[in-house]
């Protein structure tokens, strides 16, 4: 070995490295600082590391209860898999099911949601399935943007206002509104196009119509399209084998990972930074080691007072704030606007009527139309699921809340949500659904950052990270930097302790 590979080797193993939190973005960064014989230790507030990343177990079953898929753009996530020697596990959804449906519309009717559109915009109107959602008039409505090409040619900040002034009030509230609260959580009016579907507002000035704009992106998505496949795919047995294989390989690499320590301070030291963590100085002392601890021995790690060389941020955005803006000139301790609170409640029942997934893989909703704003059929949408249920078992997924929606579950005792849950699964599947066929039911809690596709998110991110790296020896990873979604998180997990090992190594 050469002397500057040894002088890098040495500075990589004498380099101890501090990441709080520990969801995906905190683990992937950890293995990543590991990987070079960095010591890493891993402080994770609540009993469990995985953040959106969750699976337990209801009536025997083993299952997601948050994130139940990876989104396959940029191959990222995919790569990780791979890596972590999961390939064999990775799964695509089914497609005999159909896909999702509208629920909340005139009358209580529901219909499948029309494929090929843009966040929901279509590009031909008067297409039976779209034509079925918004009616006649709300298709003569939507085709004036076709003879009036004149009418708001341009840039437009807002989804919402976008597509009511081009397309009227029927496309953007039948259409559009359910896709976005369903995947953002939030109104179309607070969606950015540009983010949201990058190159709508171009498309919109070259061909003089928002229909002609969302037809000219489908032929040029139609025309890079490559190798068939699925724009999502998980793996069988859950994405909890996701969280269980990257802790296994860092526990491997000597790294070490505290659960149930919440980190309440960051303080700067002499030789580096402090991480104050009372529940982990509580714990019984053990001298600092590079072997992982046997079977069976706490995790107790090294001395909580020592200083670590670099520090890494992966919580949610409230905690990251108070504990970056004491040292990083410009950000604030608080978010700009609280992010929405979202509740997923997963039921286990007994309903052979929905062997045939009466309503696909699953039901977006009309805002204001349901107590729910969303709901996933997943024994129809994935079949491990169905083949561990067995016939007539069925598992569905039903979410509450969103921005400045709070959670129609919120408060509710498990028995109460369970019912809340049950009544919305039935009335979005068009299925009575008795309350003596539940068998099992798990309520899940996330508190979101503001979608990276909310109005202003973008710019408000790119200068909070400025903020961050400014501070030597800090970096932050998270939802609220990278947008949410582990297509996302994982790249920018990545390149952010990239940046930091660089400048440990030759800073």
């Amino acid at each position: 070995m050469s002397e500057d590979l040894e002088r890098l080797h040495k500075r990589a193993i004498d380099t101890r490295v501090a990441v709080i939190g520990g969801g995906i973005g905190g683990l992937v960064a950890a293995l990543e600082f590991a990987k070079l014989g960095m010591h890493v230790t891993v402080y994770e507030a609540r009993d469990r590391v995985g953040g959106a990343v969750r699976s337990g177990e209801v009536d025997g079953l083993r299952l997601d209860l948050g994130a139940e898929s990876f989104a396959t753009r940029g191959g990222h996530v995919r790569a990780l898999v791979d890596e972590l020697g999961l390939s064999d596990l990775v799964v695509e959804p089914g497609t005999g099911a159909g896909g999702a449906w509208v629920a909340g519309l005139p009358g209580g009717d529901a219909a499948p949601l029309p494929v090929g559109g843009i966040l929901g915009i279509p590009a031909n109107p008067f297409a039976d399935d779209v034509r079925r959602i918004i009616g006649w008039g709300g298709a003569w409505r939507a085709y004036l943007d076709r003879v009036r090409p004149l009418l708001t040619i341009g840039r437009d900040r807002s989804l919402g206002h976008l597509v009511r002034t081009r397309l009227g009030e029927r496309v953007r509230d039948r259409l559009v509104a359910p896709v976005t609260h369903g995947v953002y959580s939030a109104h179309p009016d607070d969606i950015d196009p540009d983010v949201a579907a990058p190159g709508l507002n171009g498309a919109l000035t070259k061909t003089g119509s928002l229909l002609g704009a969302v037809e000219l992106l489908q032929r040029e998505r139609r025309s890079k399209a490559g190798a068939p496949g699925a724009a999502v795919q998980g793996l069988r047995g859950g994405m909890g084998a996701l969280v269980d294989a990257l802790t296994a390989r860092l526990a491997s690499m000597g790294a070490r990972v505290h659960t149930g320590a919440p980190v309440t301070g960051l303080e700067r030291a002499d030789d580096g930074w402090l991480v104050i963590a009372p529940a982990v100085a509580d714990r019984a002392p053990a001298e600092p080691r590079d072997d992982a601890p046997a079977e069976g021995e706490p995790d107790v790690g090294a001395a909580a007072d020592a200083a670590f060389d670099l520090v890494v941020v992966a919580t949610e955005e409230p905690a990251a704030r108070r504990l970056l803006a004491p040292h990083a000139s410009g950000l604030a301790a608080e978010p700009p606007r609280p992010g929405p609170v979202v509740h997923v409640g997963t039921l286990v029942i007994d309903a052979p009527e929905l062997d045939a997934a009466p309503r696909g893989t699953g039901v977006l909703t009309v805002p204001g139309s349901f107590r729910a704003k969303a709901l996933t059929h997943a024994t129809a949408k994935w079949g491990w699921i169905r083949d561990a249920a067995g016939p007539g078992r069925h598992v569905v997924r039903v979410s509450f809340g969103a921005q400045d929606d709070e959670p129609a579950t919120e408060g509710l005792g498990t028995a109460e949500a369970a019912e809340l849950a049950r009544e919305q699964a039935s009335a979005l599947l068009g299925v009575p659904l008795a309350r003596d066929r539940v068998r099992g039911f798990a309520l899940e809690r996330f508190a979101q950052s503001q979608p990276a596709a909310s109005i202003g998110r973008r710019e408000a991110a790119r200068q909070a990270r400025a903020a961050v790296e400014a501070v030597p020896g800090v970096g932050a990873v998270g939802a609220w930097l990278s947008g949410t979604g582990l297509a996302q998180v994982v790249p920018d997990a990545l390149a952010e302790a990239e940046r930091l090992r660089r400048a440990a190594l030759f800073g």
